[in-house]
């Protein structure tokens, strides 16, 4: 971008001699021509950012001054009292440069390399703050909330890049789509939603995906409309490799050696697999005041009042927003279990759900549920069907279940329900991909985790919590039915705010 911006000044004076060959009446293909042929690309993608800044132009800085860059000229030159004719004079130039610069630096905009997701996105630093890593990438907020972009990057395999396309494609009830291009390997949409605007952009390479999205009130739009402009045509969704192979957070992997030779990242030999957790991972350089500022996960209803969830959900949150219900008045902690508690005051969350209270069976099918990715697919209930692959997790960890059931960011803490709609688990993690396909060179396929029922059970009997425990006869039924008993009583949870000076973990 700022190679285009030193064109544009050098080649000043080279474009007055197109200008003044031409002549003013000449017809606009002709102009196109001698524009097209007589001025370096750089010169010309540089025209069409400042054009984007002014609020004149909104197509691709390909360089090619066709009809819409010739009308983006006349527009100005018109606001501006010139002669509207799409003759580049010098006037016209030091304005344009004058009047771009203005509201470029009005935003703040700079092109910033994103560690966790390996993107290069635009950002206007003088209107939003870094508020650190979330699930599935990074985070930027104004402190008024009027601005909201984040970077994005899916490696899982479970999702096409048009397959995500055709899911934000899709205009909703509450969502409407003003725009979308799928262009092979990226893709843009954007339209409106709940009264703010919103702008995404992805690319797809080798199965994994990376994009960024912005939303913003209507009342800036005539600054966040340039932005978006320059910010889709200056991505990069490639630019590096991310600085960590995978989202989970650090210190919420559960870790286990193995002696395979050779495979030892210390030398030592050991080897490591992740299981990766839908929090907030360690930033090198992040204070503890912004690890885990924003987070989403889902919780289930299991008492009046009451709703249980991850810990590693809602462990470092100032406030936990609980579906449509308001903010949770207390919590309680189990790190060991990775299980917290929630309880909304005055508010009916829905009827408590049903836990299993004997052994879970092996192969049996099993539905995961809850609210993942929810700041790119819809945010309505998800399910997922798969089965118990296995009554232990890693290194014979009796603490969870193995589970084929796909689950994302954003699922954790939803409830693991058989056909009947009991609850036989509570969903936690799944296993780091990239990481064993690392070590094995090999991609696991559906290998993830869930808290087994009984470490339920035995933490709201430990807490005094009177849980509604499952008939051992109910029938099984259809996936269709079994969610139907269940939807109502499992709800999101919304973690804002870390607690300042409080690790992660604590209560």
């Amino acid at each position: 971008m700022r190679g285009g911006i030193a064109a544009f000044l050098t080649c000043l004076a080279v474009l007055t001699a197109p200008v003044m060959t031409t002549g003013r009446a000449q017809a606009a293909n002709t102009l196109s021509d001698t524009y097209n042929s007589q001025t370096e690309l750089d010169f010309r993608q540089g025209l069409q950012m400042r054009l984007a800044w002014t609020g004149d132009y909104a197509g691709q800085f390909d360089g090619d001054i066709g009809p819409s860059t010739l009308r983006a000229i006349r527009d100005f030159q018109a606001r501006h009292g010139m002669t509207a004719d799409g003759v580049m004079t010098q006037p016209f130039l030091r304005l344009l440069l004058v009047e771009s610069d203005r509201r470029q630096n009005a935003t703040g905009f700079a092109l910033v390399q994103d560690e966790v997701t390996g993107v290069r996105v635009g950002l206007p630093l003088a209107m939003v703050r870094d508020l650190g890593q979330t699930e599935i990438g990074r985070l930027w907020r104004a402190p008024d909330n009027s601005v909201e972009i984040e970077t994005a990057r899916f490696t899982d395999g479970l999702r096409t890049l048009a397959g995500l396309y055709d899911t934000v494609s899709q205009p909703t009830a509450s969502r409407s789509v003003t725009y979308r291009k799928f262009g092979g390997d990226w893709f843009a949409v954007a339209g409106e939603e709940d009264g703010r605007s919103y702008y995404l952009r992805f690319a797809g390479r080798d199965g994994e995906m990376r994009g960024f999205s912005v939303s913003y009130d209507a009342r800036i739009e005539s600054e966040m409309k340039p932005f978006v402009v320059v910010a889709s045509n200056t991505f990069d969704g490639f630019a590096s490799a991310p600085a960590v192979a995978s989202l989970p957070a650090p210190s919420d992997r559960l870790e286990a050696t193995a002696g395979t030779s050779g495979l030892g990242i210390d030398g030592s030999g050991a080897t490591e697999l992740r299981l990766g957790r839908f929090d907030q991972p360690s930033v090198p350089g992040q204070s503890d005041a912004q690890k885990g500022v924003e987070s989403s996960g889902t919780g289930f209803v299991v008492a009046d009042g009451w709703l249980l969830t991850n810990a590693h959900v809602a462990r470092a949150c100032k406030t936990i927003v609980v579906g449509e219900h308001g903010s949770a008045d207390s919590k309680i902690i189990d790190e060991n279990a990775d299980l917290a508690l929630l309880h909304v005051s005055g508010e009916k969350l829905g009827a408590p759900l049903a836990l299993a209270t004997g052994d879970p069976r092996l192969g049996e099918d099993v539905l995961a549920l809850g609210f993942p990715l929810r700041s790119i697919l819809a945010d309505s209930l998800n399910v997922t069907r798969g089965n118990v692959s296995s009554l232990k997790g890693l290194m014979n960890d009796a603490r969870y279940l193995q589970i084929s059931a796909p689950i994302q960011p954003g699922n954790s803490g939803g409830p693991l329900v058989d056909l009947a709609g009991r609850v036989v688990g509570v969903v936690t993690a799944k296993l780091n991909a990239v990481a064993v396909a690392d070590m094995t060179g090999d991609i696991p396929q559906a290998i993830n985790f869930a808290i087994r029922p009984d470490a339920a059970v035995r933490f709201l009997r430990q807490e005094g919590v009177a849980f509604k425990a499952a008939d051992t006869s109910s029938p099984l039924g259809s996936v269709p039915d079994a969610t139907a008993k269940v939807k109502d009583s499992i709800l999101t949870v919304l973690c804002l705010g870390a607690r300042e000076g409080v690790e992660a973990g604590t209560n």
